[in-house]
């Protein structure tokens, strides 16, 4: 399997791993209950089934899809500046904008990819740049110099990031103090220059939202987030937002956090071209679409209703 930003494109089977309970099976979801593979699953072969790609819980199997919205959706955290994407980017985001996508927040890893995206983002328009360095680059001189490149190139980045916290691969003391200073760098930048963060933050959530919290962080969406409800409920009291990839169809704890985070405080991502529904599959934007089902079935809400309030947080955080 082709290696995307040193993750396989099968990195969901960590989703399924993460420590809010993911691969326990028959917990109370509702009227629900969490098949051992983490889809919710109908307690009964008479009830609803959730389709774990594109539909909502329905009595007797998949309906027609709703209207596609007008070129309202936000992919708040994607990597359309991977290579993955060469070979067809414009058909990808083509076909975004026939899912009603019309933005796509486009982080960056490293100082050379957020010189790529700005590239790209003359060519496509949809496209709304970023710039970051992922925190296993414990680099503090290519930090300092993505800092100076967002400086000068403020009014044309959407956003800060990829930046924040990972303890799943950095483990050492050191390194996680060097870590959390380049974090604090970006995150004091974001205040200067009034830019949203978009934040990683893998087995490392708790430690992220004290951080941005003790910093005084105002604009903040933590992507992909692994830890459980309890642990996010600071974020949510200081407005932070939470976006949700489509890989919720297959891991109980994004389907836990759907349920107990306020709709308000979500967004929708794809992080393509990993997170998506299927393992082993390239991701792209458009898929968000499964994003939005899939909390429409837990939640008991109209997709219309998902779209609408995932789209409006999403262009209030990012001013679009």
């Amino acid at each position: 399997m082709r290696s995307v930003r040193g993750r396989r494109l099968d990195e969901g089977a960590a989703v399924r791993q993460a420590p809010a309970g993911a691969g326990e099976s028959n917990a109370s979801a509702g009227n629900f209950q969490f098949a051992p593979r983490g889809i919710l699953a109908a307690p009964n072969p008479g009830a609803p089934r959730f389709d774990p790609l594109l539909r909502v819980f329905t009595p007797g199997g998949p309906v027609p899809d709703m209207p596609v919205p007008d070129a309202s959706l936000v992919d708040a955290h994607a990597h359309l500046g991977d290579a993955v994407f060469d070979a067809d980017r414009a058909e990808v985001l083509e076909r975004a904008r026939a899912a009603g996508v019309g933005a796509v927040i486009c982080v960056g890893e490293t100082l050379a990819e957020a010189e790529r995206i700005l590239e790209l983002a003359g060519r496509h328009p949809m496209l709304r740049p970023c710039a970051g360095l992922f925190p296993t680059v414990l680099d503090e001189a290519q930090a300092q110099a993505t800092l100076e490149f967002i400086e000068r190139h403020r009014e044309r980045l959407t956003a800060i990031g990829e930046v924040g916290l990972d303890r799943w691969k950095v483990t050492q003391p050191a390194d996680l103090e060097t870590q959390e200073r380049i974090f604090r760098g970006f995150v004091r930048a974001s205040l200067r220059l009034d830019l949203p963060l978009n934040i990683h933050s893998r087995s490392a959530g708790r430690r992220a939202i004290e951080v941005l919290r003790e910093e005084g962080a105002r604009r903040v969406l933590i992507h992909a987030f692994d830890g459980r409800a309890s642990t996010a409920g600071p974020a949510v009291e200081a407005g932070y937002f939470f976006s949700v990839p489509p890989s919720i169809v297959r891991s109980v704890q994004k389907q836990k956090l759907v349920r107990r985070l306020p709709l308000e405080n979500l967004l929708l991502e794809s992080d393509s071209p990993v997170l998506g529904p299927v393992p082993d599959q390239r991701n792209e934007p458009a898929n968000v679409r499964i994003s939005a089902r899939a909390i429409a079935g837990i939640r008991g809400l109209q997709e219309a209703a998902v779209l609408e309030a995932t789209s409006a947080s999403a262009r209030r955080l990012f001013r679009l």
